[in-house]
């Protein structure tokens, strides 16, 4: 199969070390192993531990603690893997075949504009709209969501934007899905990462079309484990399995370990309260940054995330205001149109204050000219 590039990826990839400053992130800055030894992680255990092959589905311990996690989930609903993009990935070479439709929300983290692709499915998108607190567009999505939709995709919370499905949008997606026999693919990633409101309820348990997927890297604050996982029905679970044997075959020994401590009750929500934390300490910062350029902006505030994305009121391409930030500035942040919206950015929330701080300075000074040259186009008019 032939897949496309993954714009934002490789534009990461490529920049990422190399700029002074990266604000295109979009986890909280992460736990160090000495913070996880504090929780139960025993480092002396680990150097004497043999670096052999792990449980290539993951080990019973893990898939039974992540298991309590999820209501009538049994370790035989798990499949761990190497991130929740694996997770994602697995899914998509498990379910989709050619001439399948995928309804995608956008914006979105876009692995599932590619992927399904890539496999000869068809992608049609339903788009939130931030003039109505980013809300789908739910004529787009009675029209993506068809009798040929296999898969629907939708990340909750949201990245880009932070938000969270309503209860009643939730049942609406729900009951869409079930009419028309597709499945429902919710990556919840984010979940546990919300600012001030209460938890972001699961998709899980809403109906058995639901496959939810997650992992360590977003709320937990630990991506460089890669440790994700699969919950879903079992033949959905097991033929995921199958793929993961041609694939990666299994998340590794070391990973594993750092996951069994991290889903511990305690554990993960301490490492909840560590993420809230950083970003109520946060997005304050944020918040008066963006009001200083009257009105240029135009931003509903994350409510889970260490992400804002927000409008700006300009012609200029994205991407193009993008690499002139990273040129001038040394600053990396995101396009919007790598998320399937025009017009906007994101920029990071997780990092330290005086790091945020100054990377939104070096921001402000491209986005001051931009401004500028907007007004004198309207003047000029």
């Amino acid at each position: 199969m032939k897949i496309e590039k993954f714009e934002m990826e490789r534009m990461q990839s490529t920049w990422e070390n190399v700029v002074e400053m990266d604000m295109s992130e979009s986890g909280i800055r992460p736990v160090s192993l000495r913070e996880l030894a504090e929780m139960g992680l025993d480092l002396d255990t680990l150097m004497n531990m043999p670096l052999s092959y792990s449980q290539s589905n993951g080990t019973v311990p893990l898939r039974e603690s992540l298991a309590e996690l999820y209501p009538g989930a049994t370790p035989d609903h798990i499949e761990v893997t190497n991130g929740t993009s694996e997770a994602n990935y697995l899914l998509a070479l498990a379910l989709l075949r050619h001439g399948d439709e995928v309804a995608l929300q956008v914006p979105n983290y876009m692995q599932f504009w590619g992927v399904p692709r890539s496999l000869s499915a068809k992608i049609n998108t339903f788009h939130l709209s931030i003039d109505d607190d980013w809300e789908p567009n739910w004529d787009e999505f009675d029209g993506a969501v068809n009798e040929r939709t296999r898969l629907v995709y939708v990340s909750n919370p949201n990245n880009p934007t932070g938000s969270i499905l309503s209860q009643q949008a939730m049942s609406r997606i729900i009951e869409r899905c079930e009419r028309v026999g597709a499945y429902l693919l919710a990556d919840e990633v984010y979940l546990g990462a919300e600012i001030h409101c209460e938890r972001t309820r699961s998709f899980w348990g809403m109906s058995d079309r639901v496959i939810v997927t997650s992992g360590l890297s977003k709320a937990y604050g630990i991506p460089g484990v890669r440790i994700g996982w699969i919950v879903g029905p079992r033949d959905v679970v097991t033929e995921c399995w199958t793929q993961h044997d041609y694939l990666t075959i299994g998340p590794n020994k070391i990973s594993d370990a750092v996951a069994r401590v991290a889903v511990k009750a305690e554990n993960r929500e301490k490492l909840y309260a560590r993420t809230r934390e950083i970003l109520r300490h946060n997005l304050p910062i944020m918040r008066e940054w963006v009001d200083g350029f009257g009105g240029f902006l135009t931003f509903r505030e994350t409510r889970a995330g260490a992400l804002c994305l927000m409008r700006y009121n300009s012609a200029t391409p994205s991407l193009d205001l993008c690499e002139r930030i990273r040129n001038n500035q040394s600053v990396l942040i995101v396009p919007g149109v790598h998320l399937g919206l025009e017009g906007f950015l994101r920029i990071w929330l997780g990092g330290k204050p005086e790091f945020l701080t100054e990377g939104l300075r070096r921001i402000a000074i491209e986005l001051t000219t931009e401004l500028r040259k907007s007004t004198a186009a309207i003047q000029h008019a």
